[in-house]
């Protein structure tokens, strides 16, 4: 009767709320409230950062946009370093660190998943190799097994032009780099969005769920969820609740449910009914 929901993933917002416009139109109440929230997070940021060139420094910030939600995998540690380095002016290190990155997470989503395509012609081409620095094996072979959603393979292409630009020597980066910097960043965010969301319109989870990213049950055993998602779930129950303590989440989900299998749809009626009583 229980589905995985995902409960351990990565975010920053904050760049949002800093591209928020303040309109005079706004009642007092509003203004005071936006522009106390932007104060604190510029003065974050300088604290993080440093104070030299900070008026830029909050700029790149800005420039970066949202770190989406993303669940927490290989990529994590190493995305908010890559944004860090475009924030304080590095924008080559960050440049070429994007197209490292990139060319990580193919390399691991390959290691991870090739046991689970044994039968598959794609195999034998991978199965001995500890890396790939071939990104066209690496699409191709996680393409075929229908690992990388379609969106996903043509960002992961794309990225991988601009990789071979960066990488390669090429006269123009001496005087492009933050745009090719930009660039790079941004496409690697697609890819995290759209291959590791902690919930959307990505195939494996339930549609129609308020409040968080549900599993379907006949994807439980596919091998990207099972080996990258569901770690970063918990089972639960349609009735449970959540309580936030630190950077925590508790569950609470004592209720005695009955052993029998129910649809998808059927365990998001229950949950959503009662998500609609604990607020009546």
């Amino acid at each position: 009767m229980k589905r995985y929901r995902v409960l351990s993933y990565d975010f920053d917002t904050r760049a949002n709320v800093l591209s928020i416009v303040i309109n005079d139109n706004w009642d007092k109440k509003h203004i005071e409230q936006w522009q106390e929230n932007q104060k604190q997070i510029k003065e974050g940021l300088i604290a993080q950062f440093g104070e030299q060139n900070a008026d830029q420094k909050i700029k790149n910030f800005i420039e970066l946009g949202y770190l989406p939600i993303s669940i927490i995998a290989f990529h994590t540690k190493f995305m908010r370093q890559i944004r860090a380095a475009y924030v304080i002016g590095a924008y080559y290190p960050a440049l070429t660190s994007a197209c490292a990155l990139g060319e990580r997470i193919l390399n691991q989503l390959i290691i991870y998943l090739r046991n689970d395509y044994k039968y598959t012609e794609e195999y034998r081409k991978v199965y001995r190799k500890s890396s790939f620095n071939n990104w066209n094996i690496a699409i191709n072979t996680l393409e075929s097994w229908g690992v990388l959603l379609p969106d996903v393979t043509k960002d992961f292409r794309e990225l991988e032009n601009i990789r071979h630009s960066a990488i390669h020597f090429n006269p123009e980066t001496d005087t492009n780099d933050k745009e090719l910097a930009l660039g790079a960043i941004k496409k690697l965010t697609k890819i995290i969005e759209g291959q590791f969301s902690g919930f959307g319109t990505q195939p494996w989870f339930i549609p129609d769920a308020r409040g968080g990213g549900y599993i379907k049950k006949e994807y439980e055993q596919v091998p990207f969820v099972k080996h990258i998602i569901i770690p970063n779930c918990a089972l639960v129950g349609p009735y449970h609740t959540l309580k936030l303590v630190g950077n925590r989440w508790i569950i609470n989900d004592n209720y005695d449910y009955e052993e029998k299998d129910i649809s998808d749809e059927e365990f998001i009626e229950l949950r959503n009914h009662n998500r609609r009583n604990l607020y009546e």
